[in-house]
């Protein structure tokens, strides 16, 4: 499996480069900022980007989008319950930047359970965790989760801004994520990665 981490942008948003060793096709996980050096890794690595999936629809995650989509042609994916913020810099927040970003709209929404396949051998399952945005997903392969900004190391993700619930997202991460091994490995929308077993642990919102 390819897997390969970029932190971008101002506000240091993990993006994950994720796919088949042999056919070289990958989906970019969140493309926040710097669109051009996400697609000067594509072209130097010799991947195809064939998916763009947002874990959520704020700004941070989804700001580079447009120029991905535009260099690769790859469809853009993220659940229906976010959909709108793609299009809309008053969902999205970046109005409150100063600068009305949007995103293409989605060429396919995502729903609880959908299996996303990337050439011949990943799979991403999908995990709805909403809580820190209504559309919040999550997404596993083997025994790592990319978990966006539903779960941090020692910490969560932000309830307090529209649409979000601090009660749901405490219910969905000890619900749909610590029901797995301790070993699985999570990498987050922002931070250093860690594990469930450590956020079993460790992390004060879940103890």
């Amino acid at each position: 499996m390819i897997l390969k981490g970029i932190e971008i942008g101002a506000m240091g948003v993990n993006c994950y480069i994720v796919g088949c060793e042999e056919t070289r096709e990958v989906a970019v996980i969140d493309p926040g900022g710097n669109p051009q050096g996400i697609i000067r890794l594509l072209e130097k690595e010799n991947l195809k980007a064939v998916y763009i999936i947002n874990t959520h629809g704020h700004i941070d995650h989804i700001g580079g989008n447009r120029a991905v989509k535009e260099a690769t042609g790859a469809k853009i994916l993220i659940h229906e319950d976010d959909a709108k913020m793609l299009v809309n810099p008053v969902s999205n927040f970046s109005f409150l930047m100063g600068n009305k970003v949007t995103s293409p709209p989605a060429d396919q929404y995502l729903k609880e359970g959908d299996i996303i396949k990337i050439g011949n051998t990943v799979e991403l399952e999908v995990i709805h965790t909403p809580g820190h945005s209504p559309g919040g997903i999550c997404l596993k392969t083997g025994n790592i989760i990319f978990v966006g900004d539903t779960l941090f190391q020692g910490s969560i993700g932000r309830t307090d801004f529209p649409g979000g619930s601090y009660k749901q997202l405490i219910q969905n991460i000890k619900e749909k994520l610590l029901c797995y091994d301790d070993n699985v490995i999570c990498y987050p929308g922002h931070g250093p990665a860690t594990t469930i077993g450590f956020e079993r642990q460790h992390n004060p919102f879940l103890n």
